[in-house]
């Protein structure tokens, strides 16, 4: 077994072996992040999504490509055709985002619904800080509120997130529309609400995917809405040497057969031997319906792969190669590959429907695709300066209070040292776009990056990063120090940074997950430290 451990200078330690296979690879992105330890050698079988897992698609091309079919699609229902002149502006969304269906306003929380960021998109932007005080006098939402509250999960909700905001922003910019606090009146005679705005963006989207609008508008040009990794074919068949491996896919047999052989079966190196894509797969399961498929799941039946259609009765037989499944459980995936939940793997995009599920329900290991990972890291490190400029203004405060206690009576001026700090997090967000980065708002995770934390085991940017470890290798999460600090921490703190603790390997290889790595490169616990004072 390949063991990545900390050395006395705290940085990972590769063995001879893994620094021969790894020491080219220095690119960031090309690592896979650690929450909890992971033992490949343990792993007796790996699943798959689909869609943004193997099938990863361009963005913005697709993106674009739905919110048109949704936008076009208001239009036909009855919207205003002057809808028609929004496009897509992929600098606008980014996941994680939660609408609130009351006042129409786009919010970014954090894991406890504190607001972070808060958009009513007049004019696509920010509300200002005295503004939100109106909508939230507490900064805050009942994130269980789910009537009123929706969050915005997945990739394929970009384009939904977009199209909402061009909606609000349209209806509050139209002179024929009187506006109210919560609703719109047209003429005195016709009501629109936010929540009914909504409620017609989810059904348009429900319309492009039911009715396979979106997805023949995808096969008819592959090329440009599919990236076509070459690594896939390898990857899988390098995992099949080890361990069984399934797919499980909420798109039906069709659309599946379509995207696997453009995956795979036209993917291989000239002079090969073709392969079936199916071939690559102990199990393939489609129309799994996920979550249910996690729960109780639907009737498992047989797909006739010659016509696509469903056989008739409940399959009650054992593991059959070659055949593809429709419906079932993730039960049924476990008795019919005679795997346990802890010797599971599971690969997907979906925070909710993938990794959340799969893992409370099932005990599954999860492994999570964040393919906007790859831009994260990238601004992380061209915005150095803007990090090192905080983490002098954090040692500045810290010496502030460096020597006061609770006996102290004098209140250091601290304001020139607070704006700079909102200032320097403010170009930071601008960085990654509109509404700012996936993962944080200034040093506070976002709800995603803490469900990100809790629930996926492993995380990347694509799940072609596992070639870049052998697969008997043990993914060993560091040690988290426990919180508050004590009296002290001043005196310790910058000690502790140089224990390594949080320390990232030199060589490119990451055993530590990626908020407590940047923290340390880049805020550092000192950071920490200020915003609790500023707070």
């Amino acid at each position: 077994m390949h063991v990545a451990s900390e050395d006395t200078a705290g940085h990972q330690a590769l063995t001879c072996a893994d620094a021969g296979r790894h020491g080219q690879r220095h690119r960031r992105e090309a690592e896979v992040f650690v929450n909890r330890n992971v033992t490949l050698e343990n792993i007796k079988c790996y699943g798959f999504d689909m869609d943004y897992t193997l099938a990863i698609y361009k963005s913005p091309e697709y993106e674009s490509l739905g919110f048109e079919l949704m936008r076009d699609r208001m239009v036909s229902v009855g919207y205003p055709h002057e809808m028609l002149r929004y496009t897509y502006d992929p600098s606008f969304p980014t996941r994680g985002l939660v609408i609130d269906t009351t006042y129409g306003n786009l919010l970014k929380v954090d894991t406890n619904g504190n607001i972070l960021l808060c958009s009513h998109v007049v004019g696509i932007q920010e509300i200002l800080l005295e503004d939100i005080h109106k909508y939230y006098p507490k900064k805050f939402i009942q994130r269980d509120d789910t009537d009123r509250f929706y969050i915005l999960n997945t990739l394929f909700n970009l384009s939904e997130t977009y199209l909402y905001t061009c909606l609000v922003d349209f209806f509050t910019r139209c002179t024929r529309y009187t506006k109210c606090v919560k609703t719109f009146h047209y003429y005195g005679d016709l009501f629109m609400s936010f929540r009914s705005m909504f409620h017609d963006v989810r059904d348009a989207m429900d319309f492009i995917h039911n009715s396979g609008t979106l997805k023949e508008q995808t096969i008819k040009n592959l090329e440009k809405y599919v990236i076509k990794d070459p690594k896939i074919p390898l990857l899988l068949t390098q995992i099949k040497e080890v361990a069984k491996v399934f797919l499980a896919t909420n798109s039906d047999y069709n659309y599946t057969e379509v995207i696997m052989k453009y995956l795979l079966e036209n993917n291989t190196n000239p002079g090969s031997s073709k392969k079936s894509w199916r071939s690559y797969f102990d199990l393939i399961n489609v129309d799994t319906r996920k979550p249910l498929f996690f729960a109780e799941g639907t009737v498992l039946r047989q797909v006739d792969t010659d016509t696509g259609k469903l056989r008739i009765g409940t399959y009650t037989g054992g593991l059959q190669h070659g055949t593809v499944y429709s419906g079932g459980s993730s039960d049924i995936v476990c008795d019919l590959l005679d795997v346990k939940g802890k010797d599971i793997l599971y690969v997907g995009d979906h925070i909710f429907g993938d990794i959340l599920k799969s893992k409370k329900r099932q005990g599954w290991k999860t492994f999570l695709v964040v393919p906007e990972l790859a831009k994260e890291l990238q601004l992380w490190e061209e915005k150095k300066n803007i990090f090192e400029e905080m983490k002098r203004l954090d040692v500045f405060l810290a010496e502030y209070y460096k020597n006061l206690d609770s006996g102290n009576q004098d209140c250091p001026d601290i304001n020139a040292i607070q704006t700079r700090i909102k200032v320097l997090t403010y170009r930071m967000d601008m960085s990654y776009g509109q509404m700012g980065s996936l993962l944080r708002s200034g040093s506070r995770q976002t709800l995603f990056a803490s469900q990100l934390v809790r629930y996926a085991d492993l995380y990347s940017s694509t799940c072609v990063n596992l070639l870049h470890y052998p697969f008997n290798y043990l993914f060993m999460a560091p040690p988290v120090l426990v919180r508050p600090f004590p009296s002290h921490v001043h005196e310790n703190k910058i000690r502790q940074v140089n224990l390594g603790i949080f320390i990232n390997n030199p060589r490119g290889h990451c055993s530590c997950g990626f908020f407590r790595c940047l923290m340390s490169q880049h805020l550092t616990l000192l950071h920490q430290t200020s915003q609790t004072i500023l707070s």
